[in-house]
C-alpha cells in the first residue's frame, strides 16, 4: 500500500509519498505560494531536489501539480494514479468530537467546518486540501489525523479553565493541546527503544520548534499539555508569547490604543524570542549564534526560553507523581545540544537527571543522552508526524476493507 500524506496550509501543501510495505519515503515536497505570484513546487526524490516554478492559483491546482509530478516520467515515482492507495491528511483541530483518526466522509467534513471557528487559520485550508484530494483522487480513501486527538484523554481538571462554566458550554472553551501526532510518535518510540511497555512509563515529551509544546504522557495517554485553547498558550516560542497574565491584553489595548486584533497579532507574531530580541530573529539558530558571540539580549532570550521549558517539565513530573523518561524532539529539541544541556543540567538535578555531555554533543539523531546512573532516561528522538499519519491511514483503510468483506 502506497499512501500520500498531505498537510495543507493557508498557502502551501506539504506532502510525502510513503510505501507502507517497508515505510520507505518514495518522495516528498512542498507546493508553496498558493494563490500568490511566483508559486513553485519543491519535489525531492532521495537526495535529488527538483524545482518547478509556476503560478498555483488554488489548493486544487496545487494538489494537481503534486499528483502530476508524482506521475512525471522523469522525476515521478508512479505510473498510474491507482498506485496512490489512500490519502492521509493532517488536520489541526478535531475539537471534542474526534479522539482518534477517522475515515473522511461528508459528515466528517461537515463537522470539521463546524469546528473551523476554533482554528480559523488552520482548519479551512486543511478542508480545502481534503476536498481537492477527494475530487482528484476519487478512488482513494481519505483519512483525517488530528493534532488535537492525542490530548483528548485529558481529564476535566486538566483541560478546563477557571472562567464561567457557561463559556465552556456555549463555545467549548477549554485546553485542547496541539502537536499531538508528534507527542504520540516520540512517546511510543521511546518505549520501543527502551524495550518497555508504554503503559508502564511516565514520559514527558518536549516538542521544541518555532511552535513548541510539552506533554505529560502517563502510561501511554496524554494527561496534560502546555498549549491550550489555541497554540498561543504555554512555552515561549519563535513569535508566540506563551503564558502571560491575561490582564496584559487589556492593559496594552488601553495604554497603546490598540484593537483586540492588534494585540492578538502582537502576542502571536511579534512576541516570543522574536520580541525578546527586539525583532532580531525568531530562529533559535540565529539567536544561539549571537548569544555565543556575547550578545546579552540573545543570551537573556535563551535563558527565558530554557527556563520556561524546565518549569513545565517540573510541573508535569508533579502531575504524574514522577517521571521515567524525558524526550526532546522537533527542530530545536533535535538540533540544540546546548539548550538540552542547560535545561537538564541547570534545572533538573532534583529529579536525578544526569546528562552525558559527550553523548549530548550531536544534532538530528536518535539517541539516549543521559548517563547510566541517571534516575530519568533522557532521549532525543526525531519526530515523524508524516509516518504516524500514514500508519493511521493504513490501519483505518485495512480495517474498513475487512469489515466490507465480512458484510
Amino acid at each position: 500500500m502506497k499512501i500520500l500524506v498531505v498537510n495543507s496550509g493557508s498557502s502551501s501543501i506539504k506532502y510525502q509519498f510513503i510505501d507502507m510495505d517497508d515505510e520507505t519515503v518514495l518522495c516528498k515536497g512542498l507546493a508553496e505560494r498558493i494563490g500568490l505570484p511566483k508559486g513553485r513546487l519543491i519535489h525531492k526524490v532521495g537526495d535529488t531536489k527538483h524545482v518547478i516554478e509556476r503560478d498555483i492559483p488554488s489548493h486544487k491546482e496545487g494538489l494537481k501539480l503534486v499528483i502530476d509530478t508524482l506521475m512525471d516520467p522523469e522525476i515521478g515515482v508512479i505510473s498510474d494514479l491507482k498506485e496512490i492507495s489512500a490519502v492521509g491528511h493532517r488536520v489541526v483541530h478535531g475539537g471534542e468530537r474526534f479522539a482518534s483518526s477517522v475515515r473522511i466522509d461528508e459528515e466528517v467534513i461537515k463537522v470539521l467546518k463546524e469546528y473551523s471557528y476554533l482554528a480559523p487559520l488552520h482548519n479551512p485550508p486543511n478542508i480545502m486540501g481534503i476536498e481537492a484530494a477527494m475530487e482528484l483522487l476519487p478512488h482513494a480513501p481519505q483519512v483525517a489525523v488530528f493534532d488535537t486527538a492525542f490530548h483528548q484523554s485529558m481529564e476535566p481538571k486538566a483541560y478546563l479553565y477557571a472562567i464561567p462554566y457557561e463559556y465552556y458550554e456555549k463555545y467549548r472553551i477549554r485546553r485542547y493541546g496541539f502537536h499531538g501526532t508528534s507527542h504520540r510518535y516520540v512517546a511510543k518510540r521511546a518505549a520501543e527503544i527502551l524495550r518497555k511497555d508504554i503503559k508502564e512509563l511516565k514520559i514527558i515529551t518536549c516538542h521544541l520548534g518555532n511552535g513548541a509544546s510539552i506533554a505529560a504522557v502517563k502510561y501511554g495517554k496524554s494527561i496534560d499539555t502546555s498549549m491550550g485553547f489555541t497554540p498561543l498558550e504555554g512555552l515561549v516560542m519563535g513569535t508566540r508569547s506563551g503564558d502571560i497574565d491575561p490582564a496584559i491584553f487589556y492593559f496594552l489595548q488601553v495604554q497603546e490604543n490598540l484593537s483586540a486584533d492588534d494585540v492578538y497579532n502582537i502576542l502571536n507574531k511579534k512576541s516570543g524570542v522574536f520580541g525578546l530580541t527586539r525583532g532580531f530573529s525568531s530562529d533559535m539558530r540565529d539567536i544561539e549564534e549571537k548569544a555565543f558571540a556575547g550578545d546579552e539580549t540573545c543570551k537573556l532570550a535563551l535563558d527565558i526560553y530554557e527556563y520556561r521549558i524546565a518549569k513545565y517539565i517540573g510541573a508535569y513530573a508533579a502531575a504524574m507523581n514522577g517521571v521515567d523518561v524525558i524526550v526532546f524532539t522537533a527542530g530545536v529539541g533535535e538540533n540544540a545540544p546546548d539548550s538540552r544541556w542547560n535545561i537538564c543540567n541547570n534545572y533538573l538535578g532534583y529529579l536525578g537527571v544526569k546528562i552525558d555531555k559527550e553523548k549530548n554533543d550531536f544534532k538530528g539523531l536518535e539517541r539516549i543522552i543521559s548517563t547510566p546512573d541517571s534516575k530519568v532516561t533522557v532521549m532525543v528522538i526525531p519526530t515523524n508526524e508524516e509516518l504516524v499519519i500514514a500508519r493511521d491511514t493504513k490501519e483505518i483503510v485495512e480495517k474498513n476493507l475487512k469489515e466490507l468483506k465480512v458484510i
